[in-house]
This record gives structure tokens, C-alpha cells and sequence, in this order.
């Protein structure tokens, strides 16, 4: 069985479960998807970013975004319903919410489980991407795995 560890920051839509489901053909894949609360940390990237999406309203809701105790419980909930959708679709998943850095999780979780890959499913992050601090940049250089970034359907 191919295992992913599946990086995510919003719960999955029903068109990115069918993208992660689908992109080892036939083969049975399971996932281990770590959900990074959404807290403080790193608001005005986010804000720069959706002002460049033009995304007006998201980038105005980044000065209500709950400090980082107050997030863990959506987290949660997004962690449980992209678990469920990812089993519906016939794949094996467990998840968890990232407690720690989330690279230094990543690479535990990698090992622990002897993933074959890495896929980071987020929104585009231009700021973020441009100085090759995102995510899939910074984990390339952690973890001994292929690492594929996705960007998450956007509603």
C-alpha cells in the first residue's frame, strides 16, 4: 500500500478528495493528513495573499482570526470531515491536528509511518511562495520523500 502524508490547512472539498484519491491510479493508497490550526501566526501574509487573489472580504475576516487555543476546535472539525471524506471515498485515513511546528511534525510523521510522499493540499500563498517559505519549499528540505504541492479547491 502507498501511504501520503496529506498536508492541509482547510478542510477538504469533495473535488480535492477526488484529486489526492486519484492520482495513483488504481494503486490503494492511505493518508495520514495533518491539519495546521488556522491561528496568529502569519495573518498578514495570509491578508497580502487574498488581496492578491482579490479576495477583498477574506483578507478584511483576517483581523477576526481566533488566537491559536481558540483554533484548535475547527481544526478538529475540519480534521474529522476530511477523514470521513477521504474514507467514503474507499481510501484508508487517519489524521491528527498539529500540535508543534508543522514541519518538525511532518518529518515524525513521515517516519512513523514510512510514507512514500508528501502532498501539501493549500491555497496559493504569492508572499509566502515567492521567498520559498511555504509549506512544500520548507519541507523538501526536512523530510526524504518526494513532496507534490496541490492548490485546495477554492469556493
Amino acid at each position: 500500500m502507498f501511504t501520503t502524508v496529506l498536508m492541509i490547512e482547510k478542510p477538504l472539498a469533495q473535488a480535492d478528495v477526488e484529486l489526492v484519491t486519484t492520482l495513483h491510479g488504481d494503486e490503494q493508497v492511505s493518508f495520514v493528513v495533518l491539519m495546521q490550526p488556522r491561528g496568529d501566526q502569519d495573518r498578514l501574509l495570509r491578508a497580502v495573499d487574498d488581496v492578491a487573489l482579490g479576495y477583498l472580504e477574506d483578507a478584511a475576516r483576517e483581523t477576526k482570526v481566533p488566537k491559536d487555543e481558540s483554533a484548535r476546535q475547527p481544526a478538529e472539525r475540519a480534521l474529522t470531515h476530511s477523514v470521513a471524506a477521504l474514507k467514503a471515498a474507499g481510501a484508508a485515513a487517519t489524521g491528527q491536528v498539529v500540535e508543534q511546528h508543522p514541519l518538525d511534525t511532518l518529518r515524525e510523521v513521515v517516519e512513523q509511518h514510512h510514507a512514500d510522499e508528501v502532498i501539501v493540499l493549500t491555497a496559493p500563498h504569492f508572499v509566502e511562495e515567492f521567498f520559498h517559505r511555504d509549506w512544500t519549499s520548507r519541507a523538501r528540505h526536512k523530510v526524504g520523500v518526494p513532496v507534490l504541492k496541490l492548490f485546495a479547491h477554492q469556493d
